[in-house]
């Protein structure tokens, strides 16, 4: 398996793990962080851009911010979100 693959893998894992002790904030903020992460996979594939992890890394972080900017989350959900974030890139390690 890719290591780009292989951290998609992981991340998708970790949703799916946290599912059982997550509280509904935290549940909130990993399935948005999940459907920016599914659009960061969509687009590199369908743009045929270099599917690398910084790659995608790079995408997702364009992505939360064009959502931040146009006030789709609350200060208090963007902590969750990135504090989400934060944990998914150590996967990459």
């Amino acid at each position: 398996m890719q290591p780009t693959e292989t951290y998609i893998y992981a991340m998708a894992n970790y949703f799916d793990q946290s599912v059982a002790t997550a509280s509904d904030d935290q549940l909130f903020a990993a399935g948005y962080l999940r459907g920016h992460i599914d659009l960061a996979v969509g687009t590199l594939q369908l743009q045929e851009l270099p599917f690398t992890v910084d790659a995608l890394q790079r995408q997702i972080e364009q992505s939360l911010q064009q959502a931040i900017d146009a006030g789709e989350l609350n200060a208090a959900d963007q902590l969750l979100v990135f504090d989400i974030w934060q944990q998914l890139q150590k996967l990459a390690d």
